[in-house]
Formats: structure tokens, sequence, C-alpha cells
């Protein structure tokens, strides 16, 4: 899925998402076909569904951070949101801002081991970054096949919808 504040769709990419620019960017990562690897895109759904403010991108579905590139080249802030697995308890809602130093490193093996801070990395090297890169993170429980989150995380929802809108209306023109 990928819309703009308003519900607009046009054209469509790899990821089967719209091309639109905006001063922001809500990205979901991960599969809704994998229980709680799917919160990403179960809180751009909620966002979507509380609405969010003018000129904020909303993309759904990502699979890889590279595929990051080009989705976030003409946006000011990008507010990503993934599942994790840190330890903490499930349901765990966290934000990072990633500054210019937290993405340093060496190169890439091949693309298959670009992590998210390898694609920011990339993206910031030749010019087509975001200015301002938040890590929203949900800590998972459960990784198996299917489309139902678990209950901590589906509980962590509302939180991890009103801390994307936070941040994105932080950033947004209209604020």
């Amino acid at each position: 899925m990928r819309t703009d504040a308003a519900g607009a769709r046009e054209g469509t990419t790899r990821a089967g998402t719209a091309r639109l620019a905006g001063s922001a960017l809500l990205a979901g990562m991960g599969s809704e076909y994998r229980s709680d690897d799917g919160v990403g895109p179960a809180v751009v759904g909620r966002v979507a569904e509380l609405g969010c403010p003018d000129g904020v991108e909303l993309v759904a579905g990502l699979d890889d951070p590279l595929d990051l590139l080009g989705l976030w080249d003409d946006v000011e802030l990008a507010v990503v949101v993934d599942a994790t697995r840190s330890g903490a308890p499930p349901g765990t809602v966290t934000v990072a801002e990633l500054g210019e130093h937290d993405v340093e490193g060496g190169p890439a093996r091949s693309t298959h081991s670009i992590g998210f801070a390898g694609a920011l990395r990339l993206g910031r090297l030749t010019g087509c970054a975001p200015r301002r890169v938040f890590l929203l993170g949900v800590e998972g429980a459960d990784f198996r096949m299917g489309t139902v989150l678990s209950a901590p995380v589906a509980a962590a929802l509302p939180q991890a919808a009103a801390t994307a809108l936070a941040l994105l209306e932080g950033a947004s023109p209209c604020a």
C-alpha cells in the first residue's frame, strides 16, 4: 500500500506501491504474512485510518531496506517502522533518530547483507537520503507464518501509531 495522507494513488513501483512526492515518508517494513513481522505495515495502516499530516507519503510492505532507496529521495523526514528483536518485552515501542555518525562503517559485503544502516549510508553517500531519519521499533514475539499479530504487539499498535504521528507532525509544514 502506498498513498498520500488523502488516500490518493498513482503509478506502481516494484513493491506494488504508488510514487507520490511529500515532505515526509512513513515506511512500514516487514511481511504481513509473518505474524509480528507485519507490525510495520499495520502501523502504517493505523496511521492511514487516523489521518496524517498533508505531504506525508505512506508506504507499507517493504521487505528489504534497499527498497527505501528511491522512495525517500525527495523527503526531509523518514519514519521507518519495523519489528525488533532486542530482548525487550514484546510490544515495547522504541524510537531512535539516526544521525550522521550512526551509520558509519565499512563497505557492504553484498547487496543481500545491506541492512537498514547500510541502505541509509548508501543513500547519504549518493545525496539521496532524508535529512532526518527515525526508526520506530515494536518488539515482536512471534515471527512464524501467519497474518495475526501477537496480543502484546497488537496492543502496542495505538502507541506506535501515535508515536509515528507525533514524529510526522513535528516535521509537517502544517503542524
